[in-house]
């Protein structure tokens, strides 16, 4: 049972109830959980995804998962740029210019 305010808060956002529901009960028995801190407009966006299209999280974890990915090859492409400035003789040597 829910108060009047929450059911209020609910339709104002344009959510369906028993969608919203179902995504929080399945967050709150899952073991394999992440919570994301996002803006204000991703959550509404994902809200309303998940409560009237009855897409779960299932369905996004393979975007989750690209989105990963893709997060791991600019990082991989930074370290990379870091090492070769490292091992860039001008660079080597002005360090070691400065440790004089």
């Amino acid at each position: 049972m829910i108060t009047e305010e929450q059911y209020r808060e609910v339709t104002d956002r344009g959510l369906n109830l028993s969608g919203l529901i179902r995504d929080l009960l399945g967050d709150h028995f899952s073991n394999d959980v992440i919570s994301l801190q996002v803006t204000g407009e991703t959550r509404r966006v994902y809200d309303l995804l998940v409560s009237n299209t009855g897409a779960t999280d299932r369905d996004i974890e393979t975007h989750i998962r690209r989105a990963l990915a893709n997060l791991l090859a600019d990082k991989i492409e930074e370290m990379n740029q870091l090492r070769t400035r490292l091992l860039d003789d001008d660079s080597l040597d002005s360090l070691l210019d400065t440790k004089k």
